[in-house]
């Protein structure tokens, strides 16, 4: 994990030994799982500590102040293969964690996952964020929410900002160019209780293209009637 750990130096963060090999236990059964689930299609050594454990790390960089709290809770929506929200969890062990993806298979992989890395405080939900954001245990009830899902910024917005409690925040991780998905995001960023606070660059060497963290606090309350019905926030995104 000698690329991994030199980026996450460079993001201003300390791996030990025993996190490190949490990294390599989760490169191992990522492979061993992708060849029955189709996790993902990056398997290559290099490119997994890169594309996808680095990757997940440089959302630190929209952190104000360090991390550690057990109170901490974040939600990673359509988790997949566990990324951001595992390496994350790895990298603070103490914080609160929720994996939500709809799809049982990827959900049964997770909970191997958490029981091979060892990991606690961790729960896996099975379901669409456009039904899991009406139940009171998880409506607007973390600080941090995540998604690297690949959709329209006014489609993840609505998915992702009623989860979030005010004075929280979202987090997307995005590529390539940037200013026109942010515009057409803005009027769906408002409605649901968001306001814009940042579009931050990753600038790391390890990353050939153009990456983005697109921070979006949460300042009042998502209004009950988003997110809409299932499929409607990617078929008919707001604004």
């Amino acid at each position: 994990m000698e690329r991994l750990n030199s980026g996450a130096t460079k993001l201003g963060l300390h791996l030990n030994p025993g996190q490190l090999d949490q990294f390599y236990i989760y490169y191992q059964e990522l492979l061993d799982w992708n060849r029955r689930l189709n996790l993902t299609s990056i398997t290559d050594y290099e490119n997994v500590q890169i594309k996808h454990f680095l990757d997940s790390l440089t959302v630190t960089l929209a952190w104000q102040q360090p991390i550690s709290s057990m109170d901490f809770r974040l939600i990673d929506v359509g988790s997949g293969a566990g990324l951001p929200g595992i390496p994350l969890k790895i990298l603070w062990p103490d914080i609160k964690l929720v994996l939500l993806d709809s799809t049982a298979k990827k959900a049964v992989f997770l909970h191997h996952l958490k029981q091979k890395l060892g990991l606690d405080g961790v729960e896996i939900v099975v379901g669409r964020a456009e039904g899991v954001a009406y139940d009171t245990q998880y409506r607007e009830k973390f600080d941090v929410v995540l998604s690297r899902a690949v959709a329209p910024l006014p489609t993840l917005v609505e998915l992702t900002l009623p989860f979030c409690t005010i004075g929280g925040s979202f987090i997307a991780q995005k590529k390539g160019a940037i200013d026109p998905e942010i515009s057409r995001a803005s009027q769906a960023i408002s409605l649901l209780g968001g306001n814009l606070r940042e579009v931050k660059r990753v600038d790391l060497q390890e990353f050939t293209d153009e990456r983005w963290l697109v921070i979006i606090d949460k300042v009042s309350p998502t209004s009950e009637q988003y997110p809409r019905r299932p499929g409607t926030p990617s078929k008919r995104p707001l604004g």
